[in-house]
């Protein structure tokens, strides 16, 4: 019997590392009885997005060939595993995907992820085909925002070949980070350990056919950054800020980033965050609580367009919160990204 189940896992491939788990040494320490089936998978968990993705398709496979067996235990241990055999770097794009646009900030909490959402649904209204990639790897947001955080990647073969099958939500594809990791856990990876991470979602994702990609990008300037700007060919930047002018410092070093040479990445435009705040009670007035036309000074001195103006709303705070974007459900956040949507959709073409 335990040869059977050897045979049977010889038959899984790990994506990354393209041989199957037995002879890489995952898959060990079996028992198997007619009453019960161990099976350990060895991965240093947090540093290995494809583990539980592995797991299911472990489990699924030993339930199908032992239909008699009442209990069926997988386990991930938490063991460093042989190394796999990086996946080749794929520079370009993305088959079946059209536009690769980096939604990026230069500092954190400005709403960088919140605009990738709400953008994302807004180009889904206009009829565009639209997915995200989480690659905010340290604190990845989007499976909370679009209601998906329980959901775990199918590994879909497609012309002898494994792909991650990202969540959908509201007609938006999502892949994240978020999907391989417990919302409690703390990712502590040195740079190459994310990138590589990173570079498993770009190469391994099934994305299907998409008119825009949104890259959801970790704040700041860093080895994520670059990562991405060396593994795909981005037909452009949005910027998210704040109107601080702590916030715009790092703004600028990201625009500078973007332009270096080599990297040469089109920055479409800046979208003000958190722009003012109007009380329910009081629609007509505005409180320019962060500073008013900060932004729009900064974008001219840098020849950069503001696309956008987005103000302090509940509706914003609440959507990401309950799963459902605010320009979904909210008239006045839908003009406000629609506007925006458009903006993004004149300057790819």
């Amino acid at each position: 019997m335990e040869d059977k189940i050897l045979t049977l896992l010889g038959g899984i491939t790990h994506p990354e590392a393209e041989a199957d788990i037995v002879s890489l040494g995952i898959a060990r320490d079996i028992k198997a009885s007619e009453q019960k089936i161990n099976v350990s998978l060895y991965f240093a968990r947090s540093r290995d997005p494809f583990a539980m993705a592995i797991k299911r398709k472990v489990y699924d496979t030993l339930r199908d060939a032992f239909p008699e067996v009442g209990e069926i235990n997988v386990f991930i241990r938490e063991q460093e595993a042989p190394k796999p055999k990086p996946a080749e770097p794929k520079t370009g794009k993305i088959n079946g995907v059209g536009k690769l646009i980096a939604v990026a900030s230069g500092k954190g909490g400005v709403g960088k992820s919140t605009v990738t959402a709400n953008l994302a649904a807004a180009l889904t209204r206009l009829g565009y085909r639209v997915g995200i990639l989480d690659a905010d790897i340290y604190g990845p947001s989007q499976p909370k925002m679009w209601g998906v955080e329980d959901f775990v990647p199918p590994l879909i073969e497609t012309d002898g070949a494994e792909w991650m099958g990202p969540a959908e939500s509201r007609g938006v594809e999502v892949m994240s980070i978020g999907f391989f990791i417990k919302p409690t856990d703390a990712l502590v990876w040195r740079g190459p350990m994310a990138v590589n991470a990173l570079r498993q979602m770009i190469n391994q994702t099934g994305w299907g056919e998409l008119d825009y990609l949104l890259i959801d990008m970790p704040p700041g300037t860093g080895d994520v950054h670059l990562g991405v700007v060396q593994e795909l060919k981005l037909d452009g930047a949005l910027i998210v800020t704040t109107p601080q002018q702590v916030a715009l410092a790092d703004v600028r070093r990201g625009i500078k980033m973007f332009r270096a040479e080599g990297i040469d990445v089109p920055v479409l435009g800046i979208v003000e965050n958190m722009a003012w705040f109007t009380p329910e009670e009081l629609p007509d007035n505005r409180y320019y609580i962060f500073g008013r036309d900060t932004v729009s000074r900064f974008a001219a001195e840098e020849g950069v367009e503001v696309i956008g103006q987005v103000p302090i709303i509940l509706s914003v705070a609440e959507g990401g919160d309950n799963g459902v974007p605010a320009s979904e459900v909210d008239s006045r956040v839908g003009e406000w990204y629609s506007e925006i949507a458009r903006k993004v959709v004149e300057k790819c073409h």
